[in-house]
Parts: C-alpha cells; sequence; structure tokens
C-alpha cells in the first residue's frame, strides 16, 4: 500500500494568508491561518510541486478574482466522522450565490433534530471555501459562526453576491 505524504502550500488570500494541504491524490486541508480547529501543519513539508496544491491555488486564485464558482478538485474528507463527512459532503450542493441554514442542511441529511451538531460539524470543516461551510446561515439569515471569523464569512458571500 502506498503512502501518502502530507504537504503544504501558503496562499496569500484577500483576507489573509491560507494554507493547503493535500496528498499526491487529493486536497486534505485548507483554511486561514490561525481559524479555529485548524491542525498542526508545521510538521508537513512545504511543497511547491505537488500537483493537487497547485491546481488548488489556481482554482482559488481564479475564485478571489470572481474568475470561478464551482471548483474541481479531488477532495478526502476522511479525517471527519461519518456524521460530519455527511454533513461535509451535503455541503457541496450549497451553490456558489445561494445560502442555506442549518435546519435545512440537518434535513438534507436525514437528521433534522441535530442541528447543534450540524453546526459543531461545519466548524470542523477541514477545506474551507471549497466545501462552502460560509454559505450555511442561521435561521434568520445571520452570518452565524465561522472558524475564519465572521468577518471573512462575509467577505465571501459578498464576493458571490449574496449580500
Amino acid at each position: 500500500m502506498k503512502h501518502f505524504q502530507t504537504v503544504r502550500y501558503a496562499l496569500q488570500s484577500p483576507w489573509g494568508p491560507m494554507t493547503l494541504a493535500a496528498t499526491d491524490s487529493a486536497l486534505v486541508w485548507t483554511g486561514f491561518v490561525g481559524q479555529k480547529h485548524a491542525p498542526d501543519t508545521s510538521a508537513w513539508p512545504l511543497s511547491r510541486d505537488n500537483p493537487v496544491l497547485r491546481q488548488t491555488a489556481e482554482q482559488l486564485q481564479q475564485y478571489f478574482a470572481a474568475e470561478r464558482t464551482v471548483f474541481a478538485l479531488p477532495l478526502d474528507l476522511r479525517s471527519g466522522t461519518a456524521f460530519q463527512q455527511a454533513v461535509w459532503h451535503s455541503l457541496l450542493a450549497i451553490t456558489a450565490g445561494s445560502t442555506q441554514t442549518y435546519g435545512a442542511v440537518s434535513e438534507a441529511i436525514g437528521r433534522p433534530k441535530a442541528v447543534r451538531a450540524v453546526g459543531a460539524a461545519i466548524g470542523r470543516n477541514p477545506i474551507s471555501i471549497i466545501v462552502p461551510c460560509h454559505r450555511v446561515v442561521g435561521s434568520t439569515g445571520a452570518l452565524t459562526g465561522y472558524a475564519g471569523g465572521v468577518e471573512r464569512k462575509h467577505a465571501l458571500l459578498h464576493l458571490e453576491g449574496v449580500l
């Protein structure tokens, strides 16, 4: 069995530095430096030649420039529990320019009473922006919670034309 080493890349976004991490075959982490629930990435070697990281950086730069709304990247979401993975996969169905409530996400995964657990799972999303947890809002439409900071959530939704 082949061992896949995780490597990282530093990316400057309009809202501060980000860390991207991938194996040879899939993206495993994207997040803002210092965000809540971020793994310690310091043990992962820096890489400028990992094809997944290159592709991710290119697509994120296109997104920041409002030239891309859909990402085409190999994702590895296995770092979470089965419940978390179900939540994260459901987020992929929320299209740019739209939002969904935590309750709607709970309904979508067949767990209508698990709204708080869904919120906790969303807060631990390992692939920010690409798995669009920023598109989930409170029941009144309020911009509640975002591991990268509510000001970044606002900026991302503004970029997508929601706000």
